[in-house]
């Protein structure tokens, strides 16, 4: 039995969901429309040059967690994922699930997408373990804080590390499929790097490596 990793946003999915979950909070009426939608965008492009400040970015997208109440946004998620995240689900990607799931792996999405928003949807994917950025919360409130370290570049390899320590699995063997450049420190740790419709600058290094290269659309 393998460790199969797999990153979640544009890799099992066929978009962004921090950014969609953005998008879908603008047309809610939940944010202001203009100056929030402008950070959005402005965080997203960020991410895709690899210069974003994980911190400054989970102050925006955090902050709407603290100023809404929990049965207001676990309404909003239930729409959210009928209307953003079952459309984008990619079939191919459930088969690979399936694969590994069939081969009798540990499956285990690793995501900086925060648990609130992604927890729903590793559970509509089946998958058990999930380590996402965990929004900390008090008095059963968000606060609009993160909890921890972010499962973002490095920190996905911290917090890997933290979750290995607590379950009988190893990194011997183990896959990782992740679509993004920031994912590369955890794709180095891997025996079974494989990107997935990668960005430009994670495909150069795939081929430089010798890396697996597939695509899930």
């Amino acid at each position: 039995m393998s460790l199969a990793i797999f990153d979640l946003d544009n890799t099992l999915l066929g978009i962004d969901s921090d950014h969609a979950w953005g998008e879908f909070l603008v047309e809610q009426g939940a944010v202001d429309p203009i100056s929030y939608r402008e950070a959005n965008e402005r965080f997203l492009a960020a991410y895709q040059e690899g210069t974003l400040d994980i911190h400054a970015y989970l102050a925006l997208a955090l902050k709407p967690l603290a100023e809404h109440s929990p049965e207001q946004l676990a309404a909003w998620h239930q729409q959210f994922m009928a209307s953003k995240i079952e459309p984008h689900i990619l079939p191919r990607g459930e088969e690979l699930l399936a694969r590994h799931r069939a081969r009798g792996d540990t499956l285990l999405i690793i995501t900086a997408t925060n648990r609130f928003i992604t927890g729903p949807i590793a559970r509509r994917l089946g998958v058990d373990e999930l380590i996402a950025v965990e929004p900390e919360t008090a008095g059963g409130r968000y606060t609009g804080r993160v909890s921890g370290v972010p499962s973002f570049r490095e920190g996905k390899i911290t917090r890997l590390e933290q979750w290995l320590a607590t379950r009988d699995v190893t990194l011997d063997d183990a896959w990782f499929y992740s679509d993004s450049h920031n994912d590369i420190p955890l794709l180095e740790r891997v025996d079974h790097p494989v990107a997935v419709d990668p960005d430009a600058a994670l495909a150069e290094v795939a081929r430089e490596r010798g890396w697996r290269i597939i695509s899930l659309r």
